[in-house]
């Protein structure tokens, strides 16, 4: 009996560890983009807003993967669709390499949504139903290593062998040795899934069978997709935009904006641990409202750039104050919408925060060619003061007085 116990707890822990891993490994390709940008299209002879098709047609595949991903673990199991998902993203980041046409590239960036999108679902269903919102919390924090050490990769792939492709290769080869983990694991993901059959656990996610027409009714529902839309574009578009802002148009060396575009998912990674350790205290509101502010208040000293460091002071604050947003809005769903909408609404809120990803810094990127980068921190500063009125305007009544109306 002690014998078989020590092998479940094994199991299990290197499961989570396992998980933690593939996070991170999820992360860094997320990272590498807004770094080798400028080499790729200098490269393919592209303009600057090219980058919309690529972040298009990721999105497009990691929210038809995502939509699916019950489906697909129903049919394939978790240890299986991961151990694909993780081949298919590690062949797509190669193949970026590889290919001599930038329209080849936009076809692979749907099969590394697919991937992506994918391993994100499946590891978010797996943690939610096996080890609860703790470890969640620190799977999160695994995705900002992840995309922390992908500028910093590039980074070092540009500066010293002057190839965005060795970058892509490296974080390529990492999901290839992902894929080969779970192949290895997959009887103690199997074993784990048999377990929980008969725990009720996963049950909880599907409690309310509200149906998706009156969920699609509800006003606070498209309000709260909104914010999701918004805050995403926003936290994505400072990461994809920041290294072309402060060396193209400010003058700052490669090698200090590359760092320095790597610490802001740095700091977004170790604000979202420290959020974890006080969420409860502060309050899920205290969290959403004080980051905003604060990333306002970065968002307006970017635009400023007193002095040239001010920009990397910018950069780390925002970076630091938007890190609790998404997982406390995700938290509160239930606040805004009422419980009888809120599993319906998580799921809209997933798609919204894929699609904020590609529209908003597409459009900022469309902005940047036709004025100027110094675009980007004015459009940063009024997202952010429209995402805090919106999220003022969602508390004013509350979700769950809706959801008693609609019975």
């Amino acid at each position: 009996m002690n014998t078989l116990r020590t092998s479940q707890s094994y199991s299990k822990l290197s499961l989570i560890l396992l998980a933690y891993v593939a996070f991170i490994a999820l992360g860094m390709p997320d990272g590498l983009l807004g770094i080798a940008w400028p080499s790729m299209r200098a490269d393919f002879a592209i303009p600057l807003d090219s980058l919309g098709m690529l972040l298009f047609a990721a999105v497009t595949g990691y929210m038809t993967s995502s939509f699916l991903s019950g489906a697909l673990i129903a049919r394939m199991g978790v240890g299986n669709l991961l151990a694909v998902s993780c081949a298919l993203t590690g062949s797509a980041l190669v193949g970026y390499t590889l290919v001599p046409s930038w329209w080849m590239m936009v076809l692979l960036g749907v099969m590394a949504g697919l991937g992506a999108g994918a391993i994100d679902a499946g590891l978010n269903t797996y943690v939610a139903a096996h080890f609860g919102e703790g470890l969640m919390q620190w799977l999160h924090a695994s995705y900002g290593i992840g995309i922390t050490l992908g500028p910093i990769i590039m980074t070092m792939a540009l500066t010293t062998l002057n190839s965005w492709r060795v970058g892509y290769r490296i974080v390529g080869g990492f999901q290839f040795l992902m894929a080969i983990s779970f192949v290895i694991t997959l009887s103690w993901w199997n074993a784990r899934e048999e377990v929980s059959a008969t725990s009720g656990r996963e049950k909880r996610l599907t409690d309310y069978k509200t149906p998706m027409g009156k969920t699609l009714r509800r006003p606070r529902v498209w309000l709260s997709v909104l914010l999701f839309f918004l805050y995403v574009g926003a936290e994505v578009s400072l990461g994809t935009w920041a290294y072309s802002l402060l060396t193209e148009s400010r003058g700052v060396p490669p090698e200090i904006a590359g760092f320095w575009a790597g610490g802001y998912w740095a700091t977004f990674t170790i604000g979202r641990i420290l959020a974890g350790l006080y969420a409860r205290r502060l309050g899920i509101n205290i969290l959403i409202q004080g980051g905003i502010a604060l990333a306002f208040l970065g968002a307006v000293l970017l635009w400023w750039n007193p002095f040239q460091s001010a920009n990397l002071l910018a950069v780390a604050l925002i970076g630091i104050a938007i890190a609790p947003i998404f997982p406390a809005m995700m938290s509160g769903t239930s606040q805004r919408v009422g419980a009888h909408f809120a599993a319906n609404t998580i799921g809209m809120q997933m798609a919204a925060a894929g699609m904020g990803t590609a529209v908003i810094p597409s459009l900022l990127g469309v902005l940047a060619r036709q004025f100027s980068l110094e675009v980007i921190p004015i459009c940063l500063a009024v997202m952010f003061l429209g995402l805090f009125g919106l999220y003022h305007l969602s508390l004013m009544t509350k979700g769950a007085k809706e959801a008693a109306h609609a019975n």
